[in-house]
Parts: C-alpha cells; sequence; structure tokens
C-alpha cells in the first residue's frame, strides 16, 4: 500500500464510488458485460479484462465499444444486469460497519457512483443503506458522469458543505481519483493503485475497516 502522501484535512463529508468500494459487484458486472459482449458477437472478457475495464459510465463507454449499436448493446446489457444484480450483491468487508460508525460521527455521506441512478438506489434499499446517505448520485442523474465533478457538486448540494479538502472522496478506482481531484476534494484510494498509474491518491487503505479508523484518527 502506498504510504500517506500529505496530511489529510480532517473531514465533514465522506463521498463514496459503489462498485467495488462499498459492495462487491464484479460477479453481476462481469456476467452482464459478457451477455453483451457476446451478443453483439464481441469476444467475452476475462475477470481480469472487466476489472480493467469497467469504471466510465456505460453512456460514456458503450458508444466506444459498440459504434451505432451501442443503444441496442445498452438495453441488452440494463436486461441482464437486472435480472442478477440484487442476487448476487455483497457488502464489502466492513462497509456497513464503517459507515454507520461515520455517519454516528456527525459526518455527511454520499455516493457518486457510474451505476445506473435506480439500479445504485434499489442496492441501497436492498442493503438497508439508504438512510445513511444524504444523496445517492448514479449514472445520468447529473448534466455529466463521473470523472467530471458534476456529480460531486449534486452529491453535496442540499448538505451545506461545498466541495473541496474537507470533502474525502472514497473509491477503488483511477476515476475516482480523478474525478475526486477534479472537483478540489482530499482522495482516498481503498485497495492498491493499478500498477503504471500516474495519479495517485492523497492517501490509500487496504479495505473499509481501514478506512474507518482512518477517519476516527482524523475527527
Amino acid at each position: 500500500m502506498p504510504e500517506e502522501r500529505k496530511k489529510l484535512t480532517r473531514p465533514r463529508a465522506l463521498l463514496f464510488d459503489w462498485d467495488n468500494t462499498l459492495v462487491d459487484t464484479w460477479p453481476c458486472i462481469g456476467r452482464a458485460t459478457n451477455i453483451t459482449l457476446e451478443a453483439m458477437g464481441h469476444k467475452p472478457w476475462t475477470p481480469a479484462e472487466v476489472r480493467q475495464r469497467v469504471a466510465g459510465s456505460l453512456r460514456d463507454v458503450f458508444p466506444g465499444l459498440f459504434g451505432d449499436r451501442w443503444e441496442e448493446a445498452r438495453e441488452i446489457f440494463y436486461r441482464a444486469f437486472e435480472e442478477v444484480h440484487l442476487d448476487v450483491l455483497v457488502a464489502a468487508a466492513g462497509a456497513e460497519a464503517m459507515l454507520k460508525d461515520s455517519a454516528k460521527s456527525g459526518l455527511y455521506l454520499g455516493v457518486v457512483s457510474n451505476k445506473t441512478g435506480k439500479y445504485l438506489r434499489a442496492e441501497a434499499d436492498h442493503l438497508g443503506w439508504t438512510g445513511l446517505f444524504g444523496r445517492l448520485v448514479g449514472a445520468q442523474d447529473a448534466a455529466r458522469d463521473k470523472p467530471a465533478p458534476d456529480p460531486v457538486h449534486l452529491a453535496l448540494l442540499q448538505s451545506g458543505i461545498p466541495a473541496g479538502p474537507e470533502v474525502w472522496f472514497v473509491g477503488d478506482a483511477p476515476i475516482d481519483v480523478t474525478c475526486g481531484r477534479a472537483a478540489g476534494c482530499s482522495t482516498i484510494y481503498v485497495g492498491e493503485p493499478p500498477h503504471g498509474v500516474t495519479e495517485l491518491p492523497d492517501y490509500a487503505v487496504a479495505d473499509c475497516a481501514a478506512l474507518a479508523g482512518l477517519v476516527r484518527a482524523s475527527l
């Protein structure tokens, strides 16, 4: 794990990526992606390729993959995803305890995800987490999706907290660092940043339990 790169500002708010930061959704994402690829005449991706290539929102990624047929591919993906996403949804280890502990500490919590908003909110409801968050922002909820800073500002809109170093943006992918930094937030990486990444986070932690400790130590 990278060591601390700069002293973190005491947080007032935590904004989280969703997939594979707070919940483990790789099995579902991989299955729906490969159903779509094969239906569109493409070779399926390995689990490693899925993890590497799935980061941007569907409306940003699919036109490059499928060209003029991207909307057809979108419908195939949504059908496949909707069939299984709640059945295979699993909270990341330590995520629920970390969220509840942070909320009890008076921090504002929000989500900024490139998962379609209705699915994001359905998953939060399924886990019983909706009440922990001030706002859950998914793909297409803001004018632009992550890595643009628009969804960060939308997630904070009713909090009274401006985007800045007192907002920690927490995620598991380089796109989260780019998004958080574009909004001026402190950036926290959960897991090991991929090899060769040039835009490193301000801080990295191994998992949600380690993040909970970092938050407690910063208050």
